[in-house]
């Protein structure tokens, strides 16, 4: 359920992981258009209609019949709404407490650049490959062109792939290690092996001030047989050939909480039904749960 993994170009964003970046920006834009919507991004179904392999999708609550009973566009559109809001909250808080660096690792179709109301001297760095960009610039173009979106921090998009030195790409588009910083990875290290999200979070660690706050989704361990058959995985694969538990890394997952808190972070790690629980909306735990391995963690640099 990858954030920051897209194909270039709206004829290119057609593999399973590739269109699990515009799964995530369906799913905001259905619940944008809820009343009672956790979180509003109205760049999202643009995103969606772009490309070609998700025009069909839907983007509005009228196009899901089923409604939240639906177990994709439902109970899953459900879950990213939630992992929206909570990650939002926690970021627009380390702003508030002083940060004015925000790092979304693995940015993907995300837009929080634009939707979400940041201090005028805040930078959003948005680190993704540049086939995501390619696309991604190319439906913003569009709309700023014909209206007056514009970035509400100042947005830099740094164009890498974190098999090579991210962090060394980072920091020439300006980042400072000595400052600050509020860092996210949403999505994305449920992809990484368990090799690859340590050295990730050893280059946060090295790039992290005092102050620093970070926030990521991750998972216990490798989907349980049961778990493949739930409805969140079967009408997933169904309506949109995504075949989600395929795309997760089959590896032991390394304890991170854990290993930052040896690095010095305080660290909490919560279910998402906690949040479900905060915000008075969600999804909640059912049996052989498709979400219940999942996690979201945040630490903060003392």
């Amino acid at each position: 359920m990858a954030e920051g993994v897209a194909g270039g170009g709206a004829e290119g964003v057609a593999g399973d992981v590739e269109l699990t970046t515009l799964l995530v920006a369906a799913a905001r834009a259905i619940e944008t258009h809820r009343p009672d919507a956790l979180a509003r991004d109205h760049y999202a179904e643009h995103f969606v209609r772009a490309a070609p392999a998700a025009t069909h999708w839907p983007v509005h609550p009228r196009d899901v019949p089923d409604g939240e009973a639906d177990p994709l566009w439902g109970r899953l559109g459900r879950y990213f709404a939630l992992r929206t809001r909570a990650f939002d909250d926690q970021l627009l808080r380390a702003v508030q407490l002083g940060a004015r660096q925000v790092v979304l690792l693995g940015a993907g179709l995300d837009a929080r650049a634009y939707r979400l109301d940041w201090p005028g001297d805040c930078t959003l760095y948005e680190v993704d490959r540049p086939e995501v960009f390619a696309f991604k610039e190319r439906v913003l173009d569009g709309l700023e062109a014909a209206a007056t979106d514009r970035p509400t921090a100042h947005r830099v998009a740094v164009k890498t792939d974190f098999r090579t030195d991210w962090a060394g790409a980072l920091t020439a588009a300006g980042f400072h290690p000595d400052h600050p910083t509020a860092w996210l990875a949403e999505g994305l290290l449920l992809h990484l092996p368990g090799t690859a999200e340590r050295e990730l979070f050893a280059a946060v660690d090295r790039l992290s001030a005092p102050s620093s706050t970070l926030a990521y989704e991750a998972r216990l361990g490798p989907e349980a047989a049961a778990v493949r058959d739930h409805p969140v995985h079967t009408a997933t694969r169904e309506r949109t050939g995504i075949d989600l538990p395929a795309l997760l890394d089959a590896e032991p997952r390394p304890d991170t909480p854990a290993d930052l808190t040896a690095r010095g972070w305080s660290t909490t790690v919560h279910t998402p039904y906690e949040f479900t629980r905060h915000y008075g909306r969600g999804p909640l735990p059912e049996p052989d749960d498709a979400l219940a391995a999942n996690r979201w963690v945040f630490a903060v640099r003392p």
